[in-house]
């Protein structure tokens, strides 16, 4: 019998979010949930749907129809910036992060983006020492305390990924959305953002993107699998791994 999951209620859930562009649909009728504590990632082809979900959640795009709830109240129509303030953090399939400027000064700029008070911006932040503290904690959290001075252009390409992860926690969130995190990584810093996610997922609800599937059945807690912008699966690792119609239309040679 398979193992079911958690009984605590979803932290984040879709019900018939559909999305169509024109004559196109994304995204038809998708129903997930997040729970705190698993790790659930969402796999597909290219084109099946993933992104547009993940925009969505996010508040960048709104859907066409369905809902989304955040701890049992609707947000379906909250753009970007109040989703944010809510509680939902996200990072990029592109690293999405200020090049120029230090690892802290990114951080910080991320704590004062969902922390500032009208007067507060026009106060030099980094005096803010309570903006400066969530950052450094951020920092902490992350693994990247020690690079704090350093230029973000000057890390490597998975300490700037642990990097964007750190801004999306500075916002406190309830809910962390990431969009393939090991794009261009090589094995040491795959198994490093491993560690790292696997750790995040105990405190957070955690959607993850990923077509590493050698990653996505190591880290997994639970899966859903899309295909033409539809859920075709959804369950265990194991489970979907022996599912036949998972294997036709996506897995091929990792089943």
């Amino acid at each position: 019998m398979a193992e079911p999951r958690p009984a605590n209620p979803p932290v984040l859930a879709t019900v018939g979010l559909t999305r169509t562009f024109g004559g196109l649909v994304a995204v038809r009728d998708v129903s997930i949930s997040l729970r705190q504590g698993e790790l659930h990632a969402v796999i597909g082809p290219n084109g099946a749907g993933k992104t547009t979900l993940v925009n969505m959640l996010s508040g960048e795009i709104k859907p066409t129809a369905g809902r989304i709830e955040l701890l049992g109240r609707e947000v379906t129509r909250e753009p970007a910036w109040r989703m944010t303030g809510l509680g939902i953090g996200r990072s990029f399939q592109r690293i999405n992060i200020f090049a120029s400027l230090t690892v802290l000064e990114n951080v910080r700029l991320a704590v004062q983006a969902v922390s500032a008070r009208p007067r507060r911006l026009l106060r030099d932040a980094s005096r803010a020492t309570d903006l400066m503290a969530k950052a450094e904690q951020a920092l902490q959290r992350i693994g990247l305390a020690e690079a704090a001075a350093r230029h973000a252009a000057t890390l490597s390409h998975g300490e700037q990924r642990q990097l964007e992860i750190a801004m999306a926690l500075a916002s406190n969130p309830k809910v962390l959305l990431l969009d393939e995190p090991l794009a261009g990584m090589g094995p040491e810093e795959s198994q490093r953002m491993t560690a790292l996610l696997k750790d995040l997922a105990r405190e957070h609800a955690l959607l993850l993107i990923e077509h590493d599937m050698d990653f996505v059945f190591t880290v997994a807690d639970w899966m859903t699998v899309m295909a033409e912008g539809t859920v075709l699966a959804e369950g265990r690792p194991a489970a979907i791994r022996a599912n036949t119609a998972v294997q036709d239309a996506y897995l091929g040679g990792h089943a």
